[in-house]
């Protein structure tokens, strides 16, 4: 008997349509595949296929610039992680990512007065863009709005499904959450063995939700150590659990490892990831989850070289950081030549 290929379940979020009287068949569905897994993929989302082709395209345009006109919006003018960074630029535990990226974050003004206020506030600013694309923003902050709607929509069933009420995560994400963009291309190379198109890493957020384009090479970490591949599917995103919602569910859902692996010499791959944090000012509390779903749970994870915090700030701040020395280097080094008292909390 041929043995079943193992892949990612699939959530389809129309099915969802009485938040009122929710479908338990739907909520138990959702609960299952982020707990087995951490990732999913979703459909019927609502996002239109020329919303996606269009936001691809101009990543595609931009990528396609030359190096001199990328590096006019590099993110080591930014103080608030936002810009361009070229291959190798990037780290994932300490090696370099094979990958080109612009991270883009929601238009905000920089916050004036940071005497006496925590550090990582200095993430919130204003973007970077790209003068020679003329549709590029307008194309970039729709999608943005458009996907942060879904995916609150998406922590409401997620509520529901642990034993809390929709409204558990308002609190943390109803204002001003942090939410970052990054739009991604990763070049082909030659299999020197050196594979890392980004390597194994957790994301520090409640939530990501990945758009691909039709070349593979997400992989996903199972309990048992193995690897499975996240191929694309047509008209679907990606959406994984962050660190965050692993602390709110005291561990029931993780935080799931993942990577991407390089695509071969001669081709190449494009991606747009969003990762839906917290108010930067506020604590994740940890929900008390109904005795089923407690008893399940292996609890938080505790890893030294990636400690969790439940301060949405100083756990945001901790990946931007070790991401790109460069920038902290340049806008942050007074954090680290302080006293060895003073930590990530303070500016």
């Amino acid at each position: 008997m041929t043995q079943k290929k193992l892949s990612l379940p699939t959530i389809d979020l129309s099915l969802w349509k009485d938040q009122k009287a929710p479908d338990d068949v739907f909520l138990n569905s959702l609960r299952k595949a982020a707990h087995a897994y951490g990732f999913f993929y979703l459909k019927g989302h609502g996002i239109s296929a020329d919303l996606n082709a269009e936001l691809m395209m101009q990543a595609k345009n931009f990528f396609s610039l030359s190096l001199p006109q990328k590096e006019q919006v590099a993110m080591i003018n930014s103080p608030h992680f936002r810009g361009y960074n070229h291959a190798g630029r990037e780290l994932t535990r300490g090696k370099a990512d094979w990958r080109e990226q612009l991270d883009i974050g929601p238009e905000r003004p920089v916050i004036q007065d940071l005497t006496g206020k925590p550090a990582y506030f200095r993430l919130q600013g204003p973007n970077q863009w790209p003068e020679t694309l003329p549709r590029f923003k307008e194309t970039v902050l729709s999608w943005q709005d458009q996907v942060l709607s879904v995916l609150r929509r998406l922590l409401e069933a997620l509520a529901l499904s642990l034993g809390q009420q929709a409204s558990a995560f308002h609190p943390a994400v109803s204002n001003t959450p942090y939410q970052l963009l990054k739009l991604i291309h990763y070049p082909g190379r030659h299999d020197d063995g050196k594979k890392q198109g980004v390597g194994a890493h957790k994301d520090s957020d409640l939530l990501s939700l990945i758009l691909q384009d039709n070349e593979g090479g997400l992989e996903v970490e199972l309990t048992n150590g193995e690897w499975l591949q996240a191929p694309p599917q047509p008209e679907t995103f990606i959406v994984n659990i962050g660190e965050l919602l692993e602390v709110a569910s005291g561990g029931y859902f993780k935080a799931a490892v993942h990577r991407v692996i390089s695509p071969a010499a001669g081709r190449n791959r494009l991606s747009a990831a969003f990762f839906l944090g917290a108010q930067l000012d506020a604590t994740m509390p940890t929900f008390s989850l109904p005795d089923p779903l407690a008893g399940t749970s292996s609890g938080i994870t505790q890893d030294p070289e990636n400690p969790l915090f439940s301060q949405i700030g100083q756990n945001t701040l901790k990946g931007r950081l070790r991401s790109h020395p460069d920038v902290a280097a340049r806008h942050y080094n007074d954090l680290f030549t302080a006293a060895p008292s003073k930590d990530l909390h303070h500016a």
